[in-house]
């Protein structure tokens, strides 16, 4: 089917070239036009969307050329931007930045390419002049089709934006379509894994709203909006996605601001396989919810929260009681961190966490096994067979006494590889980050894990 869905990809020639300012300002100024823009981000990114989302209110999505090949992923882009007057695409690092740094694979431009969608470069104009335009035609001619369709320029003076354009019209043969000034109340704050959470970034509101309003000041939003309605139609097929169960069984899954890392995929994806979705706090509640039959612990930020969680001993206890009783539990990154025995801050304070795995979890200082990795199960295990593969993601700066052996990490292109994951008949816990979609096998054989416990009688509250 072909589907009509207005669309822009903002990208820009590196991290930090100020992708995700504009696009938060545009989804503001979109919003103020009564659009209801539904936001993107390229790459196995979660902080993003949860400034798109918790603070714009946007539909969000993730889109990723490494977990789903491209036919999925314009129907992801299809589904998601559902009842979306627009779309605004977020590209990940550089513009070509791809899969193991040396190609364009799962690359912004990859992701403009696959879904025909128009890109707006966003180019540094701080001290530059006419090497602005060297830089961008770089970019214009790198590969035959850029996909690069107009340009904003940011951190720019009015003075430099009056020279500039004609410039960048005369040399490049691009649209220019405004500027962003350098303005230090609308810095987004970051931090080791990237933007601070949403809840976390004082008067966040307010700098969006500020930044809405220079764009609107000094960029064309009306320009923007007619380069997104040129966008092609998407050719796309329809999901087709069976429930593997009719008893809704309840999957309980940790959602507060030490565990708000997930993909909208995963847990859509477990509702239209026939799960019920209730969410619990580890760090304020006493128990799991009424009926739980498996439990869900995403990736977030535990080290930072780690004495909240280990004060609520109830809760801690609940977690382990229930798991020691059979309960099937995917636990990754952050979850995975907050079932060991201990987990030691930055600081080097020591907390105590629930104590399903042995030993603890410590801060390294550093990146370990940074992204991307294809997962191979040595056994059989509560999601897949032995054999069956997933790929995967990794981002973190802790390490764990025992990361589990049971299944194989491979890094896409270099082949180096080790063990990872804690996975047996009812337990996948490990560091890698998934995406349901990827092999969406491993979503079914959840739901029906929790089936199957729900119908054994469950756990006993």
């Amino acid at each position: 089917m072909n589907t009509a869905i207005p669309r822009v990809l903002i990208t820009a020639a590196r991290s930090g070239g100020g992708k995700t300012t504009i696009v938060c300002g545009l989804l503001r100024a979109l919003q103020r036009r009564g659009l209801r823009p539904a936001a993107f981000k390229c790459g196995p990114d979660y902080i993003d969307p949860l400034f798109h989302a918790e603070v714009l209110g946007a539909k969000t999505g993730s889109l990723d050329l490494f977990f789903t090949p491209e036919p999925l992923v314009r129907t992801l882009l299809a589904e998601g931007a559902d009842g979306c007057g627009a779309a605004v695409l977020e590209g990940v690092m550089g513009h070509y930045d791809g899969l193991g740094g040396t190609t364009d694979r799962a690359s912004a431009w990859h992701l403009a390419s696959a879904t025909q969608t128009p890109a707006i470069f966003v180019a540094d104009a701080r001290g530059g002049s006419l090497s602005v335009c060297a830089e961008l035609n770089g970019f214009l001619h790198f590969r035959p089709d850029s996909r690069i369709r107009a340009v904003i320029l940011n951190r720019c003076t009015p003075m430099q934006y009056a020279m500039l354009r004609p410039a960048l019209e005369e040399n490049c043969r691009v649209r220019v379509l405004g500027f962003l000034p350098k303005d230090d109340g609308i810095a987004l704050e970051s931090r080791h894994l990237g933007l601070v959470t949403a809840q976390e970034v004082e008067n966040i509101r307010e700098k969006i709203d500020r930044i809405a309003d220079l764009m609107e000041e000094n960029c064309n939003i009306d320009a923007i909006l007619t380069l997104a309605r040129e966008a092609e139609p998407l050719s796309c097929d329809p999901l087709r996605i069976a429930p593997v169960t009719e008893n809704s069984p309840v999957i309980a899954v940790a959602r507060d601001r030490a565990f708000c890392f997930y993909y909208r995929e995963n847990l859509e994806l477990l509702e239209r396989l026939g799960a019920k979705l209730a969410y619990f706090s580890p760090l304020a509640d006493a128990a799991l919810p009424e009926g739980a039959s498996a439990v869900y612990l995403g990736g977030g930020y535990p080290e930072l929260l780690a004495e909240t969680l280990a004060e609520n001993r109830a809760a801690r206890g609940a977690v382990r009681a229930a798991i020691d009783a059979g309960m099937p539990a995917f636990c990754e990154c952050g979850g995975f961190m907050y079932l060991h025995r201990t987990l030691s801050t930055p600081e080097g304070r020591t907390f105590p966490m629930a104590g399903v795995l042995p030993g603890g979890c410590r801060w390294t200082g550093k990146l370990r096994r940074f992204g991307y990795a294809s997962l191979t199960a040595r056994r059989d295990n509560l999601l897949c067979s032995a054999g069956a593969s997933i790929p995967a993601h990794e981002f973190h700066y802790y390490e764990s006494d025992d990361c589990g052996d049971d299944f194989t990490a491979v890094k896409p292109l270099r082949g180096s590889e080790w063990p990872c994951i804690h996975a047996g008949k009812s337990l996948f816990a490990g560091f890698p980050h998934l995406y349901f979609y990827a092999n969406s096998t491993f979503a079914e054989n959840f739901v029906r894990a929790a089936d199957r416990f729900r119908e054994a009688g469950g756990w006993k509250f």
